[in-house]
C-alpha cells in the first residue's frame, strides 16, 4: 500500500505539472483553449493570469514530487502538498468550475486517503 501511495502521489503531482503546461505555454493553443474551454480572444487577454496560475500549479507539483522523492521521511510533505491541492480545487470548484473538483479535488482526496492508510 505504501508503493501505491506514492505512486497516487506522484501521479496528482505529474497532473498538476500537465496543468502547469497548460496554463504557462499552451494556454492561447487549440490544445489549451479546448482543456478550458476559452475562445482564443479570451485566451489572448488572459494568457498573463493563466500563466501565474500554473506557476502555482507548478508548485503543487513540484511539492508533491519531491514529498515522493523524500520518501518515507517525505511523509509530511506529501500530505501538507495534498491538502493544498484538495483546497485549491475546492475553492476551483466554487468558484471556476465544478469540473475542478472531479479533476483535481477528488483525486488528491483519494490519495491522501491512501497515504494515510499506508502510514
Amino acid at each position: 500500500m505504501y508503493i501505491a501511495s506514492l505512486w497516487g502521489t506522484a501521479l496528482v503531482g505529474i497532473l498538476h505539472f500537465y496543468i502547469l503546461m497548460l496554463e504557462m505555454f499552451w494556454w492561447t493553443t487549440p490544445r489549451g483553449r479546448r482543456a478550458f474551454g476559452t475562445t482564443p480572444e479570451f485566451a489572448e487577454s488572459t494568457k498573463v493570469l493563466a500563466a501565474n496560475q500554473g506557476l502555482y500549479n507548478g508548485f503543487l507539483a513540484a511539492g508533491l514530487l519531491w514529498g515522493v522523492w523524500l520518501g518515507p521521511d517525505g511523509l509530511s510533505v506529501r500530505l501538507f502538498f495534498l491538502g493544498c491541492v484538495i483546497v485549491a480545487g475546492l475553492y476551483g470548484a466554487a468558484t471556476a468550475s465544478r469540473k475542478i473538483l472531479f479533476v483535481q479535488a477528488v483525486p488528491a482526496l483519494l490519495v491522501l486517503l491512501l497515504v494515510l492508510a499506508a502510514r
